[in-house]
Order: C-alpha cells, then sequence, then structure tokens
C-alpha cells in the first residue's frame, strides 16, 4: 500500500507545481506559483518520509490535502464557481486525501 502512497504523492506534486506554473504563465500570479511549488515540495517531503516513517508521509499527505480541499473547496463554492482550476484541484485532493486515508488504515500491507 505504501508504493501506492508513494506514487499518488509524486503525481500529485507534479500536478501541483505544474498547476502554478500554468497560474503563473496564464495570469501573472506569483502566489500561484509560490503556493503550488510550496505545496509540490509539501508532497514531496511527505513522499520521502514514507520511506522512514510510513505513517507519518502518509499523514503528512492527508494533512495537505485536506487542506488543499478546504482551501480549493472554498475557492470553488464562494468565489469563482469555476470547475477550472479550483474545482478540480478540490476532485484531485478528495482523491489523494481518500487514497492516503485507505493506506493509513491498512498500516502497508
Amino acid at each position: 500500500m505504501h508504493n501506492l502512497a508513494i506514487g499518488t504523492l509524486v503525481v500529485y506534486a507534479v500536478l501541483l507545481g505544474v498547476g502554478g506554473v500554468i497560474g503563473y504563465r496564464k495570469a501573472g500570479s506569483r502566489p500561484s506559483l509560490i503556493a503550488g511549488s510550496a505545496s509540490a515540495a509539501a508532497a514531496l517531503a511527505a513522499t520521502a518520509l514514507i520511506f522512514w516513517k510510513p505513517f507519518w508521509g502518509e499523514a503528512l499527505g492527508v494533512f495537505l490535502s485536506s487542506n488543499l480541499i478546504s482551501l480549493f473547496g472554498y475557492r470553488y463554492v464562494a468565489r469563482t464557481r469555476k470547475f477550472m482550476p479550483s474545482g478540480m484541484l478540490a476532485v484531485l485532493s478528495v482523491l489523494v486525501f481518500v487514497i492516503l486515508i485507505s493506506a493509513l488504515v491498512k498500516g502497508g500491507s
């Protein structure tokens, strides 16, 4: 189960980083670039942590994804009502959250 968590977090990190770059290039949003880079770095840190302390790496990934669910969910519902990018990132974060919770519950087999 740890392999699924690792793969999920790596893909999540790439998508968060690319999303920040796209936000910067399309809208000139430095906060998007910074937030995307920081979120990608946190996802990669969670990935690295899984190799030494699987529980804590997966827990960090759950913490990150739950915070991003709140952030992007709020932006989608209360601010933009546009699926791209807020709605899509909220859905992606929910998917990551579910996968990582499953990995935590199974305890790695």
